[in-house]
């Protein structure tokens, strides 16, 4: 059983279900991902209907510890993603959608 999927691994399924040439596979997966951090990051959010939500939310600096030397030391704001999924991602996962 597979643990997680790579990039190249979906590029060589979208090679074998759609008949395109790997190149074409390549370039089909790097453009769809740029182009949804592009949106992520310009809009903030962004709803591919049937998948799911991204969203930046921003988290505030804290104080946290280094647990090798027990030392203070801050940790800095930052953005972070996530990602809600729809109703039907959700039911396909709890196969509810058989």
């Amino acid at each position: 059983m597979r643990i997680n999927l790579t990039k190249k691994d979906l590029i060589n399924q979208i090679y074998m279900q759609l008949g395109f040439s790997k190149l074409v596979s390549e370039n089909l997966i790097n453009d769809f991902l740029s182009t949804v951090i592009l949106n992520l990051k310009e809009e903030k959010k962004l709803k591919l209907s049937g998948f799911g939500t991204f969203s930046i939310r921003r988290k505030k600096s804290r104080i946290g510890r280094n647990p090798k030397t027990k030392e203070l030391t801050v940790i800095s704001s930052r953005e972070v993603v996530l990602f809600k999924p729809s109703k039907e991602f959700k039911e396909f996962i709890n196969n509810k959608n058989d």
